[in-house]
């Protein structure tokens, strides 16, 4: 892989979710030698400065990055990228499956950069080349776009692979206090940019066990 083309960018990369539709936890499934945890949070340290995995089981996942872990309040080295994880809890007692707009917004205060990189681990065909040829992108961005992020067919933002202001938080914020809780619904009333793709196969994310297959064919 190639190195980091930008050390003002931190990435956040979201393990939160039930995997409800995998049957088991999808960020543990091997897809050739390592898990999808893995093969992003590798990505991400391709690209950014600092890689935040933001989740409610910290104890689970640590074991699978080894020594390049340690905690969002610990010192980072100058010349590592190093990934810290940020525990994810819910809002109150009813709200236990937010979804990953909180748990980005959670990651997101943390953030120090002016840009993030928000990914999710469940992204198993991701480029660092793609990433990186739109990092390139970044410093000429009109100052009230808070968002850098591709369409799907379907004409949504693909709001888990893209990149976000670190000013995005305070509009975030009242939006998840007000009850919202669809990155869609939030990315539709504010100024995004759209990204170019012409590899539209690196969005592929693994929801079943099927997507599990598909993705193992293709890393054969």
């Amino acid at each position: 892989m190639q190195s980091k083309s930008n050390a003002n960018l931190s990435a956040i990369v979201l393990a939160g979710g039930q995997s409800s539709r995998m049957g088991q936890d999808k960020a543990l499934i091997a897809i050739g030698q390592r898990t999808l945890l893995q093969q992003v949070c590798e990505v991400a340290q391709h690209c950014a400065d600092v890689v935040y995995v933001v989740t409610p089981w910290i104890d689970r996942y640590q074991p699978l990055l080894g020594e390049s872990w340690e905690s969002a309040s610990s010192h980072r080295s100058e010349n590592s990228t190093k990934i810290r994880f940020i525990q994810e809890h819910p809002l109150s007692q009813d709200d236990i499956m937010h979804g990953p707009l909180v748990g980005f917004a959670q990651g997101l205060v943390h953030v120090e950069t002016e840009w993030t990189l928000l990914l999710a681990c469940d992204l198993p065909n991701l480029r660092v080349e793609v990433l990186q040829s739109w990092l390139m992108m970044l410093p000429n961005v009109d100052a009230q776009t808070i968002a850098l992020l591709c369409k799907n067919s379907n004409g949504w933002w693909e709001a888990l692979c893209g990149f976000y202001r670190r000013r995005s938080l305070e509009k975030l914020k009242p939006f998840i206090e007000q009850g919202g809780r669809s990155f869609q619904r939030w990315l539709d009333q504010e100024l995004v940019q759209e990204l170019p793709i012409s590899q539209p196969d690196i969005l592929f994310n693994c929801n079943t066990p099927a997507d599990v297959e598909q993705a193992r064919k293709l890393a054969r």
